[in-house]
Parts: structure tokens; C-alpha cells; sequence
């Protein structure tokens, strides 16, 4: 009796593709998108629909604080907010893995009004920079999860405004708004310390107002949007030393622009073929195509998004950008064409008032 093989070879399919789906990201559980609400005072927790382009509300979680800027643990458990309204704390929140809620963890002191957070790579230490203090400070974070008390305070050029570690946390770089700079530190990750580099800085043109910064993936480049005159420099990143050479200026302006600039936020999509910029006064998002040798930029124009972008993400998988709206008090999911970088029609939800920062999180 001849017995088929073909349900087995299916079966054996069907495994097959899912693995490969699961590897490329297609099957997930969920992804969520947490959303800062500076004059609403609370958090934005929304569920991101890809086979629609839509975000769909979670819940929405009060602070009691005017919250801005905010970063996840890489390990995704953990969400920290920074409240600039006083008492300037920091706030820890539990990432629930099965619905994206966010349950408090406790709150921390931070030494002043900070524009910026981000963690280090062991998750250990919390790094700030303080805009109207001119300062940068480490906290440490407990094995809980939870912020501890201030580790460090560094004071700065002025009005400092990001501050992030190098992929392999030896380095952790500061812009100095006011300074027109990056300021480059050494760190210890095992101690929590910053001493200054050799060089210990570098800068931009004058009145240009550094602002936000990121490495590319390979850590090859560095890429730096300035707010006052809203130009984005390319550079090349010494990994070694821990200097920075310029390579490349470029605008986020669109053509014929008469306004005051005022540029905000920056992101690669994850395979670093595009990187995206917000400019506040023209309500656009600027897209350019990275060359992948030199790291350097192609204008691919510019897109209307949500009146006065603050703060935007792209998804994990670089199929999204999520804009968030200051004066629209709304955000817009906004397709992203693999092929050209152009983005698509926005998809808009109303959240808090004054939406400022988004984190996208991909929960298993």
C-alpha cells in the first residue's frame, strides 16, 4: 500500500515558513507604542496594527508630572520616563509582556529639568542631560529595574541636550545646544563613570544649536540634527579613540523655506538604508537615503506630518514611522515605501495634550 508523503512534506512547510515568518518579524505578538504627553501629564499606551498603518488606544497612564523624554530597556521590561516639572524625577515603569500595560515601579530624584535619558548597555545606569541646568548626570538602576540615586553630575556647555552611550559602552557623547557641540566622554561601566576624552569635543558651526545625535549600526557614522539652524552633519566615528571627523552638511528645510528653523528629532530605519528628520516650523518630516559605503546622505525631500513634530520612531521593522504632534495633540502612522523611503498618507489618532516622545516596543 502506497502511503502519501505529501501531508508530511507540508507539515515540514508549514514549519518551515513560520520560522522564517517569526525571523523576519511578520508573526509577532504584539507591538505597542508608548507615547509622552508633556500637558496631559500622563503616558500614551497604544497597540500598533501593521496590517492596517494604525495605532489603537491601550490605556492611558497618569504621571503626575510633566513628562518628556523617555527610553525602554533593551531587554524590554522596562520603561523610564523623565518628568521636567518639579520634583524633577525620573519614573520606572514594569513593561507587561502579555498586553504592553505599564505598571510603576517607583520614582527616582534627578538633579534637574532633563531634555534627554538613555540607558547604558548593561542597564545598570541611566544617563540625562539637563537643558536649562548645563549638566549631564549617571543614576544607577537597582537589579529590579527600578532608578536609584544620582551616581554623577558633570557640568557642561551650555543648555546640553542628548546624551547616549557607543554600542560597545565605552564612550557616552553629550550636545550641548548652546555650546554648538558634542562633548565625548569615557565611561566605566563598571563604576558608573564619566571622565573627560582625549579629544573631549567637537564642534559644529556656530549657532547651529547641536540637538539630537545617532550612530549608525556598524557604529561607522555618527549623524547630528541641529536645532537652530536646522542643518544635519554626517560624520565619521572613530571607534578606538573616540573622535568624530565631519564628512557631510546637509538641511532638513524644505526648498523656498522663509521661517525660523527649528528641527527636532532623527532616525535610521533598522537596515540603515533611510534616515528621517523633523522640522517643527514647516511640519515635515525630511527623508534621505544613506549611502551604504560612506555613510553619507541623498535629499529625498520632505513629507507634511503632524503640526510641529517633536518626536517620532520607526517600527522594528522599518515599515512604519510614528509622528507625534505638539500642537496637534495627535499622532500619524505614516507607511514607509521599502523601495523609495517615501512616506505614505497618515493614519491619525488623538492622544494627550502636547505629545512630545514614542517609544515602539515589540513584545514576544
Amino acid at each position: 500500500m502506497h502511503v502519501s508523503t505529501r501531508p508530511a512534506r507540508a507539515a515540514r512547510s508549514i514549519v518551515a515558513t513560520s520560522a522564517w515568518l517569526l525571523a523576519m518579524g511578520s508573526v509577532h505578538a504584539a507591538t505597542f507604542v508608548y507615547v509622552s504627553n508633556a500637558d496631559s501629564q500622563d503616558i500614551s499606551v497604544l497597540e500598533l496594527d501593521r496590517s492596517q498603518g494604525i495605532v489603537k488606544p491601550v490605556e492611558t497612564v497618569p504621571v503626575a508630572g510633566t513628562v518628556m523624554p523617555m527610553v525602554v530597556s533593551q531587554d524590554k521590561r522596562f520603561l523610564y520616563a523623565a518628568l521636567r516639572s518639579q520634583p524633577y524625577r525620573v519614573t520606572s515603569f514594569a513593561i507587561d509582556a502579555s498586553n504592553g500595560r505599564l505598571r510603576k515601579l517607583g520614582e527616582a530624584p534627578l538633579a534637574d529639568s532633563m531634555a534627554n535619558i538613555d540607558l547604558d548597555a548593561t542597564g545598570r545606569w541611566l544617563f540625562a542631560a539637563s537643558y536649562p541646568g548645563h549638566k549631564i548626570t549617571v543614576n544607577s538602576i537597582g537589579k529590579d529595574g527600578a532608578v536609584g540615586a544620582v551616581q554623577q553630575l558633570l557640568p557642561t556647555a551650555p543648555n546640553a541636550h542628548a546624551i547616549h552611550a557607543d554600542a560597545n559602552n565605552r564612550f557616552v557623547l553629550a550636545s550641548s545646544l548652546g555650546g554648538d557641540s558634542l562633548s565625548i566622554w569615557r565611561f566605566d561601566a563598571e563604576k558608573g563613570l564619566l571622565t573627560p576624552n582625549d579629544p573631549a569635543s567637537v564642534s559644529a558651526a556656530p549657532k547651529s544649536g547641536a540637538r539630537h545625535f545617532i550612530w549608525d549600526k556598524a557604529q561607522r557614522f555618527l549623524y547630528l540634527i541641529n536645532e537652530v539652524d536646522a542643518s544635519l552633519y554626517v560624520y565619521a566615528w572613530d571607534a578606538a579613540r573616540g573622535s568624530l571627523r565631519e564628512l557631510q552638511r546637509a538641511t532638513t528645510l524644505p526648498s523656498g523655506f522663509t521661517g525660523k528653523p527649528w528641527a527636532a528629532d532623527m532616525h535610521l530605519t533598522p537596515d540603515g538604508k533611510f534616515l528621517y528628520a523633523s522640522e517643527r516650523t514647516s511640519s515635515t518630516i525630511s527623508a534621505f537615503r544613506v549611502d551604504a559605503s560612506s555613510g553619507l546622505l541623498q535629499p529625498l525631500g520632505q513629507t507634511a506630518t503632524e503640526k510641529t513634530p517633536r518626536g517620532f520612531a520607526i517600527d522594528s521593522t522599518g515599515r512604519f514611522l510614528v509622528a507625534a504632534g505638539q500642537d496637534s495633540h495627535s499622532v500619524s502612522v505614516h507607511a514607509i515605501d521599502a523601495a523609495s523611503g517615501a512616506l505614505g498618507t497618515p493614519n491619525r489618532l488623538a492622544v494627550g495634550k502636547n505629545p512630545n516622545w514614542i517609544e515602539i516596543v515589540d513584545l514576544p
